[in-house]
């Protein structure tokens, strides 16, 4: 079993949980109330600048040409498309500017934060990247249902972001890279990357819980 496989199967209950989440159900029947959406959403733009930074982390500590270039280019479709979706989004919602900028960060927004900053800053490519599939494939997951778009168009965008044939591509580029590198990493590698994963998903899940407030 390739090691990214290993690492959702060890991690189901929490993952299956956020899949199937009730934001999800809601977001794909377009139920979303709005000031679940504006909270979700407020809080989600806080992780942008960090996530542009660990990119920039992986592209900077990966040991290949190949997925360097892969990571970079991605790299210039979060900082581009996403910033411009939410500035729609919130606008439409009616989110002032102070509270974009820096609104309270809630528990698993802050503990995603450090977790991001703790593998950028560590350099370790395994826990970069174990972060990063998290983060991309979970939703790939979520937005992968075999269902109607809502009617709502930012419900249906924020769908659309993480699904088609780029993202799942992205999704299994990145899947490919850390089972490559997990299998060279060695147990202590291997544990160090499996522990990262397994912390991600948690917060994932209680990210979701956390947009009811």
């Amino acid at each position: 079993m390739p090691f990214s496989d290993e690492l959702r199967a060890a991690n189901a209950e929490a993952w299956d949980a956020a899949v199937g989440h009730r934001f999800v159900d809601e977001l794909w029947a377009g139920t979303v109330d709005d000031a679940v959406l504006a909270r979700y959403l407020t809080q989600d733009l806080q992780f942008l600048d960090g996530f542009v930074a660990l990119l920039g982390a992986a592209v900077a500590s990966a040991d290949l040409p190949e997925p360097r270039l892969v990571l970079a280019r991605q790299l210039g479709l979060i900082a581009g498309d996403e910033d411009d979706y939410f500035t729609r989004a919130l606008d439409r919602l009616e989110v002032s500017a102070p509270d974009r900028r820096s609104p309270e960060l809630l528990p698993p927004t802050r503990g995603f934060l450090e977790l991001m900053d703790g593998a950028r800053r560590s350099a370790d490519y395994g826990a970069i990247l174990a972060v990063l599939l998290v983060a991309e494939w979970l939703y790939a997951d979520w937005a992968a249902r075999d269902a109607p778009s809502p009617a709502d168009r930012i419900h249906a965008e924020w769908i659309d972001f993480h699904r088609g044939p780029a993202f799942t591509t992205w999704v299994a580029a990145l899947r490919a890279e850390l089972d490559r590198v997990g299998d060279g990493a060695g147990h202590g590698g291997r544990a160090r990357m499996a522990a990262v994963f397994g912390r991600a998903v948690e917060l994932e899940r209680a990210f979701f819980d956390a947009a009811y407030g």
